[in-house]
């Protein structure tokens, strides 16, 4: 499979080919009712029956060397916790495991974000744009290091 996506990024996905997308269902007026009540990603949370044929087919289109799914998370770049779209590839990428911000990194970032939004500390479109353009940088830019 032909290389379509840059890695020039890592950690971040290549914009071009993941800038994210939302879930339209989710918006600051309905926060009360979706990602602010515990559990409720896991309702919206796509299978591995979908994700891991999608996480095979974006390693090639990143042309990472390493092949091995079990070497990367796919990810929500936009993450459940802050309303991202659960099926769209735009907002689904193949985040390695391994190196100097692996993917557990950002999820500190994501739940940080979801309890500052869900308080009133941060509005959900600030998060949502701040771990969109880059999760290492989000936590400053919203204010909230």
């Amino acid at each position: 499979m032909a290389t379509t996506c840059s890695q020039s990024r890592l950690p971040l996905p290549d914009a071009s080919c993941q800038p994210g997308a939302n879930n339209p269902d989710v918006t600051q007026s309905t926060i009360d009712k979706t990602i602010c009540v515990p559990g409720w990603t896991s309702t919206v949370r796509p299978p591995t029956s979908y994700t891991n044929p999608l996480k095979v087919q974006q390693i090639g289109e990143y042309g990472y060397t390493d092949t091995s799914t079990a070497d990367y998370e796919e990810d929500h770049l936009i993450p459940l916790e802050l309303g991202g779209a659960p099926r769209d590839p735009k907002n689904l990428w193949p985040e390695p495991r391994y190196g100097t911000q692996p993917a557990a990194s950002k999820d500190s970032v994501e739940n940080k974000l979801k309890t500052a939004v869900c308080n009133g500390t941060v509005k959900l479109d600030a998060a949502r744009t701040a771990i969109a353009t880059d999760w290492t940088t989000a936590l400053s830019q919203t204010g909230l290091s």
